[in-house]
């Protein structure tokens, strides 16, 4: 199999010489069961960067250069890619950055992980004995770790620690099936957005620790404050559309459908009855049961949904139960406090804040209890 470091550009005259000469002569010959090639993107660095890579090219058969207009990291990487594939036969892609920043030690770790069936290595500088630069400022040090910390808090995906970081192999399969929605990333939002979208599509993701170290020679290229109001634009764009379209959307629209039949008949029960507001409300609430159960079965949690009529029974009575136990509890209960507390004079405001408490609950129990994913 043939795999191909991907090394993006720009005025590293100082960086790539000494990079190239370690990977060839220290780590290339540690692997065994890959052809290891050099691709060098480079934007049209004024500063000599293509003359150096050309006079490596005439000592080492397996580099080659990929020279472009500056469109930013994530145009460079998608060329680069483009290339390996196209004209190295390329199996593995790397993403590695010229100025040491990334371990090249690490690489044979990388292919380790793929060998054992991943389809996307990530290295990461925050889990398993990774760090980043000591000398770091704080604003360096807020922007990557805190920045890392929130996307992972919001994309809530389990064994990825490093979102931002551009030490990563990936299959050219990956790649290829991705590469069409690249094009819409910039800067360091192509780092997230490629991660996001293979994660999104099933690829297997692993990890590998490394210690970042922080360049000697040439100056760092630190994102700006744009970069990183756009990639968290893109992070809370995503994770919306994912619960608005996903589960959780869904179940808001069927949650909407059962409100406006349990808020009719309250409506006419807390006008024309005597019967208290926690009373009406939970009387109420049974045809929405109903109605909400079947539209979740047969849509919110169509693949876990109950396929024989003795397993819809048993789903139905457990739906029931779990749904009257927050009715009665907590928004009959609300309900019937407020009247305690207020009166008679705003049911409305007493069931729209009850029900409000009550849809957290219920779609905690329908996703874990009733609709649970069986363990694999």
């Amino acid at each position: 199999m043939n795999a191909t470091v991907v090394i993006p550009t720009y005025n590293e005259k100082g960086n790539v010489e000494r990079l190239i000469e370690i990977l060839e002569k220290d780590i290339f010959p540690q692997v065994k069961n890959y052809n290891m090639n050099i691709l060098v993107v480079d934007d049209n660095s004024p500063d000599g960067t293509q003359e150096v890579v050309r006079d490596l090219i005439k000592k080492y058969k397996n580099i080659e250069i990929s020279v472009g207009t500056k469109r930013g990291l994530g145009a460079a990487y998608v060329r680069g890619m483009n290339h390996a594939i196209e004209n190295m036969n390329a199996d593995i892609l790397f993403e590695m950055d010229a100025d040491f920043f990334h371990d090249p030690n690490k690489i044979p770790e990388f292919l380790e992980k793929i060998d054992k069936g991943f389809d996307f290595v990530i290295g990461t500088r925050y889990s398993q004995g990774g760090s980043i630069p000591k000398d770091w400022g704080l604003h360096r040090k807020i922007m990557s770790v805190w920045g890392n910390i929130f996307i992972k808090l919001l994309f809530g995906r389990e064994g990825i620690n490093d979102w931002t970081g551009g030490y990563r192999a990936v299959k050219k399969e990956v790649f290829l099936k991705e590469r069409d929605k690249l094009g819409a990333f910039t800067g360091y939002t192509f780092q997230v957005g490629f991660l996001w979208n293979a994660v999104k599509d099933g690829f297997k993701v692993a990890e590998v620790p490394f210690n970042a170290e922080d360049r000697t020679h040439g100056k760092s290229k630190i994102p700006g404050f744009q970069t990183i109001i756009r990639t968290l634009s893109f992070v809370i764009k995503v994770r919306i559309l994912e619960v608005v379209s996903g589960s959780f959307g869904k179940f808001l629209v069927v949650g909407g459908i059962g409100f406006t039949l349990q808020f009719v008949i309250y409506w006419y029960l807390a006008h024309n009855t005597n019967l208290l507001l926690g009373v009406a409300s939970w009387l109420a609430a049974q045809l929405a049961i109903f109605s909400n159960y079947n539209l979740n079965n047969l849509w919110t949690f169509r693949e876990r949904r109950a396929h024989s009529f003795l397993s819809y029974l048993i789903k139905m009575s457990g739906f029931f139960i779990s749904s009257n136990i927050g009715v009665i509890v907590i928004q009959s209960g609300i309900v019937q406090l407020s009247e305690f507390l207020f009166g008679r004079k705003y049911p409305l405001v007493y069931f729209v804040v009850a029900t409000g408490v009550l849809l957290l609950y219920n779609f905690t129990m329908y996703s874990k209890v009733i609709w649970r994913r069986k363990p694999r």
